[in-house]
């Protein structure tokens, strides 16, 4: 089979008991976090504040929630050049890494890419320490080395074994909480590329999560021969709601597009790939509607000819920029009305749609959604946006 283009190679008995591994994963992963952050110079939350954000560069670290709160939120800071001499001592990395260190039971793991020794590491630790660990990845992956050692130690891989791809990007540890994001396990979208990772515990979202590992590490079941059977396609948590979906199971594609043409004030995003013209027709129409439109796009991506939306909006007078990191901006996220964020690992293209296998959230929290403007700020200024 003909290797693919990357879109970053250049750059989860009785309740007493699952209670006792809910609150275990949380506060080891918090324990990690505040270590992280004290390393990076990142901002840490006061208890109970989960707004609290590090300043702009000051490390990857973006939210520390206390040990109560449900979620945990980062962005990488990539730096330019990445070598030794600038390459932080922590990294996004490190609190999955601190969650996976945590498992007791179990660690379901699916990524697009994996190229990041510490991963394998981890997931490798977990396994010889008696905790079942499970895997699955892209085809155009499989040789890498991060992988073979993972299946070298007895650790079981499935690969998509299709043309479309295998993009997801999550972790769900010992049925408590999952991680995911536009990260996947490698040197560049860890060191170099702009993206972002959320962790959340909730009973709902790791159903939801697991049903769509099941589906491919059991069943075998990828892209359009997969079925829509996502348990909770919306769920509270914390007096949030947050819509959740899978592609191409769950027409994500009409999720996102209601999002958009539900704002009534703003609509800013960050895309490493954006071709869908349904979207840009609806940001266009939001914006003459006076609603105000911010995006920065991937600029090797614009060159590459993926500038479909990026010429629409450019036509329509709209201010959207191509980014200005040296390596890979690779977000996937919209933030409207300053109180909703989609993110994943969903570009915002037909094949994300139709073909390849992806995970969409939609969160309806002002706060996490502050925190993704801060972000959304950052990639914009960076961009040579004032």
């Amino acid at each position: 089979m003909p290797k693919r283009r990357s879109s970053s190679r250049r750059t989860t008995s009785t309740s007493l008991i699952a209670t006792f591994v809910v609150m275990a994963c949380l506060g080891l992963a918090y324990l990690g976090q505040q270590v992280f952050s004290a390393a990076t110079g990142g901002g840490l939350a006061a208890p109970g504040d989960a707004t609290a954000t590090a300043a702009p560069g000051a490390g990857n670290a973006t939210s520390a929630p206390a040990v109560e709160n449900w979620y945990q939120l980062y962005f990488t800071s990539p730096v330019y050049p990445d070598d030794d001499a600038n390459r932080p001592a922590r990294s996004v990395a490190d609190p999955v890494i601190v969650g996976i260190a945590s498992a007791r039971f179990t660690v379901d793991a699916a990524t697009y890419e994996f190229n990041l020794p510490a991963m394998a590491e981890a997931l490798i630790a977990a396994h010889n320490r008696g905790v079942t660990v499970r895997l699955v990845t892209d085809t155009d992956t499989m040789d890498q080395d991060a992988v073979q050692s993972v299946a070298a130690a007895g650790i079981p891989v499935v690969e998509d074994d299709k043309s479309a791809i295998m993009h997801d990007k999550f972790v769900i540890v010992d049925s408590a909480s999952v991680w995911t994001g536009s990260w996947n396990f490698t040197e560049n979208d860890t060191y170099r590329n702009n993206n972002n990772l959320i962790n959340i515990a909730a009973p709902e979202m790791v159903a939801n999560y697991q049903a769509e590992f099941n589906e491919m590490f059991e069943q075998r079941d990828f892209g359009a021969g997969s079925p829509a059977n996502t348990p909770y396609p919306q769920f509270t948590v914390g007096g949030v709601l947050i819509e959740n979906y899978f592609s191409p199971d769950d027409d994500v594609a009409q999720h996102i597009l209601a999002a958009i043409q539900s704002a009534t004030r703003s609509i800013y995003f960050a895309a490493f790939t954006f071709t869908r013209d349904d979207f840009s027709q609806a940001l266009i129409e939001r914006a003459g509607d006076g609603v105000s439109v911010q995006g920065v796009y991937e600029s090797r991506q614009v060159a590459a000819g993926s500038d479909q939306s990026y010429n629409a909006l450019t036509g329509a007078g709209l201010p959207v920029l191509e980014d200005g990191n040296t390596y890979t901006m690779h977000h996937k996220f919209m933030i409207i009305d300053g109180s909703v964020v989609v993110t994943g690992s969903y570009n915002f293209s037909k094949a994300a749609e139709q073909s390849n296998d992806e995970n969409v959230l939609i969160i309806h929290d002002p706060a996490i959604a502050a925190q993704y403007l801060k972000e959304f700020a950052k990639v914009w200024r960076q961009a040579g946006g004032k």
